[in-house]
């Protein structure tokens, strides 16, 4: 009876530490070669030219382009897609509800690939979405292979439930004192350099976290504590809700997903100073020196 118990116990442990390596945001080249043909895996290369995916892919990987799930309309760049459109292109690439998402990058195009991180995460799928760190590069170099056969995709059978991780101006307006506003442009933008905007500096109050910080020379996300380096400085207080923001919504992604990574509470103000700095009435200010 004892022997049973303990092997019990043993499975229990081994299930849990599964579990925590399987929820994990960041995963290597090696796990995913492990993982490749997982029955609920994956794999999505996005590309803003198709031609790029069709010259090198991981073998099954689906084509994303990023215009499908983060639109330009007349009210902005990189908006939130209409569930029921964003539906029937996860249902094409063979996406489920109870799929696990692997996003793979190529070369530097990563804070479009982290938009399409925060995208799925908000379409229903958050827990699920994991990042190859390095992306396809990183692939190569561990010495797995690349191809340009076109993968058979089984349809899916997403059901779309969208969340709150977009936020708007009004949001970000509410919240400007009980949460913690972080601009994810380089500092130099933060304190006022021209951008071309109605209005230059950055949103009053807010915090800087300069995307390109996240990331190594090899496109890579920086080990958690070089991470947290960054945040502590700007968010003492943990337990605060983070509204991050840029330029159109597409580089605070990164910020966003190196938040995650840390644990932290992480929205995205979706409509960013390309909304922000036209719009008089809402507050920005400029670096003093």
């Amino acid at each position: 009876m004892k022997k049973i118990l303990l092997l019990f116990c043993l499975i229990a442990i081994a299930d849990v530490c599964g579990f925590a390596q399987d929820n994990q945001i960041l995963v290597t080249p090696q796990w995913l070669n492990d993982h490749l043909k997982d029955p609920n895996l994956v794999v999505l290369q996005p590309n803003f030219l198709q031609f790029e995916y069709d010259k090198e892919h991981i073998a099954g990987a689906r084509y994303l382009w990023p215009g499908w799930l983060a639109p330009d309309s007349p009210k902005g760049s990189f908006n939130a897609p209409d569930p029921k459109q964003a539906t029937e292109i996860l249902r094409k690439l063979g996406i489920s509800n109870n799929s696990r998402v692997v996003l793979c990058h190529v070369r530097s195009e990563v804070s479009v690939t982290a938009r399409m991180f925060l995208t799925l995460e908000n379409l229903g799928l958050r827990g699920q979405v994991l990042f190859l760190n390095g992306g396809l590069e990183a692939w190569k170099k561990a010495g797995y292979p690349v191809t340009k056969d076109m993968p058979v995709v089984k349809k899916g059978k997403m059901k779309v439930k969208p969340g709150s991780l977009l936020v708007d101006k009004d949001y970000v307006l509410k919240n400007l004192n009980s949460g913690v506003v972080v601009d994810a442009r380089m500092q130099r933008f933060y304190d006022g350099e021209p951008t071309g905007n109605p209005r230059d500096g950055h949103i009053t109050g807010a915090k800087n976290i300069p995307y390109p910080d996240m990331l190594d020379a090899a496109n890579m996300f920086k080990p958690d504590d070089q991470l947290q380096a960054y945040f502590t400085p700007a968010i003492p207080d943990k337990s605060k809700e983070v509204l991050t923001y840029c330029f159109i919504g597409q580089t605070a992604s990164v910020v966003y997903m190196a938040g995650r990574i840390l644990g932290y509470d992480m929205k995205l103000y979706d409509g960013s100073l390309q909304e922000w700095s036209r719009m008089e009435n809402l507050p920005m200010e400029v670096t003093r020196k």
